[in-house]
């Protein structure tokens, strides 16, 4: 027998230390660890582990969830809440968490925006659109000045954590005036960024491309988002951040707004 056969396995830990080590690292690594052995399987599926990776006011957050959400272990609430947005506070708001740190997103439906002549049906109407998660979308009608904006209370976010925030929309086959050039202002703690030539769809160039334009990308649950700005929140930066999307050149019809996404980057 040599020494090594008399070497320590780390397998062999009692199942108190292995919690212990996974609850101090990653959603990913406990699921990963939960192949090393019986005893980490064990620990890896143990409310002690899980309970450190939701977020601190869980509990709360889903009492105002407006379907009941319900769980058995620590584990699958995770996976719940990873999975896909649960809706709050009247069907206005939706919570996920980032599967892989645990980290809050958010997503404001546009109920939970204000519009520009959002209150004018001339210009604008609600109604559902079969692929939002949210009963309600804007649908443009009409309108030469498109003003979109959101607010967010800081306290609500994942400290030490760098967020992004998307406009997330559709555009009808009718659509029109939607490749003018706006641009986008995120405004937290005195600081306001703005970006510039920023398109709900591709501009139409002659010539050379334009190479600093930003525009949209598709997402897995059938819409489309464009890139609003940046910011970093950490604990003891309080207030709310203020996010926005302005086109003022065209007219404009045909765009479908399901609301504002906030999350890690």
């Amino acid at each position: 027998m040599t020494e090594s056969d008399n070497a320590p396995s780390f397998s062999d830990l009692p199942e108190g230390c292995v919690t212990d080590i996974l609850s101090i690292t990653s959603p990913r690594d406990a699921c990963r660890a939960a192949s090393i052995s019986k005893s980490f399987h064990s620990a890896a599926d143990s409310d002690a582990v899980w309970d450190r990776f939701l977020p601190l006011d869980y509990r709360q957050v889903i009492t105002r969830a407006v379907s009941p959400v319900d769980f058995e272990s620590k584990r699958q609430l995770y996976h719940r809440l990873s999975e896909s947005y649960i809706i709050l506070d009247r069907g206005y708001l939706g919570l996920k968490l980032d599967k892989e740190s645990g980290r809050k997103c958010y997503m404001l439906g546009t109920r939970n925006l204000s519009i520009a002549w959002g209150g004018d049906t001339r210009y604008w109407e609600w109604g559902h659109s079969p692929k939002s998660r949210f009963a309600e979308v804007g649908i443009l009608r009409c309108v030469w000045w498109l003003d979109i904006q959101g607010r967010i209370a800081s306290a609500m976010l994942s400290p030490k954590t760098t967020y992004v925030a998307y406009l997330v929309f559709r555009v009808t086959r009718d659509s029109w005036g939607l490749s003018a050039a706006g641009k986008t202002i995120v405004t937290f703690g005195g600081v306001r960024n703005e970006t510039s030539n920023v398109y709900l769809q591709q501009p139409r160039t002659r010539g050379r491309p334009q190479t600093q334009a930003h525009t949209q990308t598709p997402r897995n649950d059938g819409w489309m988002e464009i890139k609003l700005g940046e910011f970093y929140y950490d604990n003891g930066d309080e207030g709310e951040i203020e996010i926005g999307f302005q086109e003022h050149h065209e007219y404009k019809e045909g765009l479908i707004v399901e609301g504002i996404e906030v999350r890690p980057k």
